[in-house]
């Protein structure tokens, strides 16, 4: 309770300092890349349950021939690369903390068709609620493997406290500023999981 009762109020707070940036950047995705501006996707979140994760759009819907998305890095745009490496794309992320389905930190909300390739151990990381930012992400974000950020999402549901949320919230403003990990050897963001080795 004492965790959702900060989030409410840093969520809140942040959101009416930053609304004239949130105005000025969905102005620039319309003018640059057209409608709809917030991109929404099922994520999975406490306990599974799937909710519309909000990000800033930075990609377009460019299609092949046979109505197949293009892969990430033909779709990426110029400016929404700069959303991405500067984080600024999760600040919608902001309005699902307000609504309970995220916390400020927490394991990152992956896709839902990884659920079924999850481990057991590796899917305790839906045991709390999934946040903006979290242990890994400060701890390499899309520069590591799969196997070592669930390990750390993991080892954030075994030892979480508000003392290290306010660690990991720190460690993230420095990392939004140097710009590390944001993806990984030769991916746009990061390869697909395709399952672990491991039970």
């Amino acid at each position: 309770m004492i965790k959702r009762f900060f989030d409410l109020i840093i969520a809140l707070s942040v959101l009416l300092v930053i609304s004239p940036i949130l105005v000025c950047i969905g102005f620039l995705i319309f003018f640059q890349q057209g409608i709809p501006i917030i991109f929404t996707q099922d994520r999975p979140g406490l306990n599974g349950k799937v909710f519309k994760m909000m990000k800033f759009r930075t990609m377009l819907d460019c299609k092949d021939k046979q109505g197949n998305l293009l892969p990430d890095s033909e779709r990426m745009t110029k400016f929404g690369l700069f959303l991405r490496s500067t984080s600024l794309d999760e600040l919608p992320g902001l309005f699902n903390v307000l609504k309970g389905d995220m916390s400020l930190v927490g394991p990152r909300p992956l896709l839902v068709q990884y659920l079924p390739l999850y481990s057991a151990e590796q899917a305790r990381r839906h045991n709390v609620r999934p946040g903006i930012t979290g242990w890994a992400q400060v701890n390499g974000r899309n520069a590591i493997s799969w196997e070592q950020k669930f390990k750390f999402d993991v080892w954030y549901v075994d030892n979480q406290s508000l003392l290290l949320d306010f660690k990991i919230l720190l460690l993230t403003v420095k990392k939004v500023f140097v710009r590390e990990g944001i993806s990984a050897d030769g991916h746009v963001t990061i390869e697909p999981f395709k399952g672990s080795n491991n039970d």
